[in-house]
């Protein structure tokens, strides 16, 4: 089953990284669980933005996730988390297409320092919600031959894009961003190799 779980656009700050906006399909997941794995597929968005270089594009295999992630030289980045299905062209495509559209509706001097509420830009769920069928959406769209030509790296695990000596489970723990019932469900999901353990 192809499936795209969230995108993310976010700014890569030489302090920090923000999340400008965000939309999320959880349908499939449990009610209860929802919460929590937004908070982690929000915390792994800015982890894997933080790692990233300006001007890359990578895709990044993570148990039964892809997580795909664009940093422009702006700083101004996307990423998509899909199930393995989903292509990686494409979502890499409509990765390009987000930024663009952002950039042409919020202007640059708001990406800094703006909260996620009130960024202008309510395009975001409707964008996820065309994407989920990457066929219909890829034959609604040109391929462009950049997205093509340009390299994607594959790193077939999370602990790829981390730091020498870092460690997912460190980061969770120190993280002020994840609640703690956010943290224990990690930890349960890590022990019983749940859906959504990112870890």
């Amino acid at each position: 089953m192809v499936k795209l779980y969230s995108i993310c656009v976010l700014y890569k700050g030489t302090e920090s990284t923000r999340i400008l906006k965000s939309a999320y399909d959880l349908q499939q997941f449990g009610y209860f669980q929802r919460g929590s794995i937004q908070e982690f597929m929000a915390f792994t968005s800015k982890i894997i933005t933080e790692r990233s270089n300006p001007c890359s594009r990578q895709s990044i295999k993570e148990q039964e996730y892809m997580c795909h992630v664009y940093v422009r030289a702006d700083n101004l980045t996307g990423v998509a988390i899909s199930d393995h299905e989903y292509l990686y062209r494409v979502a890499h495509n409509m990765l390009n297409k987000v930024l663009d559209d952002f950039t042409a509706k919020v202007p640059s001097h708001l990406w800094p320092n703006t909260e996620e509420s009130m960024v202008p830009y309510p395009d975001l769920p409707a964008t996820l919600a065309l994407w989920q069928n990457p066929r219909d959406a890829d034959s609604l769209t040109k391929v462009q031959e950049e997205v093509e030509e340009t390299k994607i790296i594959l790193h077939n695990a999370f602990t790829a894009v981390l730091e020498r000596g870092e460690k997912l489970d460190d980061l969770v723990s120190k993280s002020e961003n994840l609640s703690s019932q956010s943290k224990i469900f990690y930890k349960t999901a890590k022990k019983t190799n749940s859906c959504c353990s990112f870890g």
